[in-house]
């Protein structure tokens, strides 16, 4: 079983895993050695999902999930094989726990009042210079 959250585990068997030849450079051991691991996972006939939580994976990891419904993950960090399987499943499991988590919504706060009053005192030293500018000065004001 592979434990993603609390209440949500993978059985083995809905996970398949190939092996291929890793990409990049490399030396005599790289060019024959199959230690690229891919995992498959069929997220639309997976039994251990709930229909929510199906649609949740599928809407939110659209770029890593085929038109078939199957989650693909792909690791070639390590030179050995077993590395590589670990990794694309801790991989698995971070990309199914992202997309399980639901957003907190947001809390609605109001600006403090020091925010308040100096957004008003700009507008009313603003408000005066315009004032300033079209009062019209006459010449028996000179005095």
């Amino acid at each position: 079983m592979i434990e993603v959250t609390k209440g949500v585990s993978i059985p083995e068997v809905e996970v398949k895993f190939t092996a291929s030849r890793s990409s990049g450079p490399g030396g005599q051991h790289v060019n024959k050695a199959d230690s690229r691991v891919t995992l498959w996972f069929n997220v639309a006939s997976s039994r251990s999902l709930s229909p929510a939580q199906k649609r949740r994976i599928l809407n939110r990891l659209t770029t890593r999930v085929n038109k078939k419904g199957v989650l693909r993950v792909v690791s070639q960090k390590t030179r050995s094989q077993a590395a590589n399987r670990e990794v694309a499943v801790e991989r698995f499991v971070d990309l199914l726990r992202q997309a399980l988590r639901r957003a907190s919504a947001r809390k609605r706060t109001q600006p403090p009042i020091a925010v308040k009053e100096s957004r008003l005192a700009r507008k009313r030293r603003r408000s005066r210079l315009k004032d300033e500018r079209s009062r019209r000065i006459r010449p028996e004001d000179w005095d």
